[in-house]
């Protein structure tokens, strides 16, 4: 793997994961009572990071699709 595959590789984990955290953050610091309608903020918050891990996680899953792709090809050219 090359030092540029890594690195997206990485880019991409790393927006994963805050993604994730966008959608979690408002209910694991508290600023989000579970009691109360969602303001604009939350929803905003919730929205950005669902579509933001979405997005990087069918990149991740695209990016491993074709490595499998190029790792079979090269197998069966030996």
């Amino acid at each position: 793997m090359s030092g540029r595959t890594k690195l997206g590789v990485t880019c991409l984990v790393v927006l994963l994961l805050g993604g994730m955290w966008l959608v979690a953050a408002p209910f694991v610091v508290g600023y989000q009572p579970l009691d109360k309608p969602w303001s604009d903020a939350i929803r905003n918050d919730v929205i950005t990071g669902a579509t933001l891990a979405g997005i990087s996680f069918v990149a991740l899953a695209v990016y491993t699709g074709d490595l499998l792709r190029e790792l079979t090809r090269r197998g069966k050219e030996r």
